[in-house]
């Protein structure tokens, strides 16, 4: 037993002194067993690179590409599948706000007419049940497939949709859950277009709508 204490402090010793303490400085490059990804190969924005003849890190676009967000007529969508926008942008469409206050209704930059109303809310539908439904609910109820796995969802007076009015929740006030999120719920922001925002937000109405009507 003796000899196992006295290798395990000369093992003790060693790791210490290849090692050194946690918070050690050290000014020589650590020794790394994993180099994990604290050295990668990439350009930096505004620096010379010895991997091209010219020397220069920056480079213009490749030939016949379309760097997003620079269609050339315009459009907000590239296929017919919506671009995703830069963000910082103001006004009604893009913040959900009127000033100082939430907007109610939709934006004028949708486009909406009789004829193509039909369209966004299908889109809304399609939407909303990819990303709002586990949690929300087919129908808006808050009783989402996360409700079976201990999430406490359905508990939030939030969380069913179809019982906040266009009074206590406007339009806009919706965007900017979906966008930012409210509570337990992350936003949205970085993974759903504007114009699908506001195309779920016509769905919740439309839910809405529905659960109001007499049967």
């Amino acid at each position: 037993m003796r000899y196992f204490f006295l290798a395990y402090a000369l093992v003790a010793l060693l790791v210490v002194g290849i090692f050194g303490f946690r918070g050690q400085k050290f000014t020589k490059p650590p020794v790394r067993v994993f180099a994990d990804m604290d050295e990668q190969d990439k350009l930096k924005a505004q620096k010379p690179s010895g991997f091209f003849a010219d020397g220069m890190g920056d480079r213009l676009p490749v030939a016949q590409t379309q760097p997003r967000g620079f269609n050339p007529d315009g459009s907000p969508a590239i296929g017919g599948i919506p671009e995703y926008e830069f963000g910082g942008l103001t006004g009604y469409y893009h913040t959900g706000h009127i000033g100082d206050h939430y907007g109610s209704g939709m934006p004028e930059e949708l486009g909406l007419t009789e004829a193509n109303a039909g369209e966004l809310i299908r889109r809304g539908r399609e939407r909303y049940g990819i990303y709002c439904a586990v949690c929300h609910g087919a129908s808006g109820d808050g009783n989402g497939i996360t409700a079976a796995y201990g999430v406490p969802v359905a508990a939030n007076p939030n969380a069913k949709l179809n019982a906040i009015s266009p009074e206590t929740y406007p339009d806009g006030r919706l965007f900017e859950v979906i966008t930012a999120g409210k509570g337990q719920m992350s936003g949205y922001g970085a993974n759903i277009p504007v114009r699908d925002r506001w195309a779920i937000i016509a769905w919740i109405r439309t839910l809405q709508a529905a659960k109001a009507s007499p049967r």
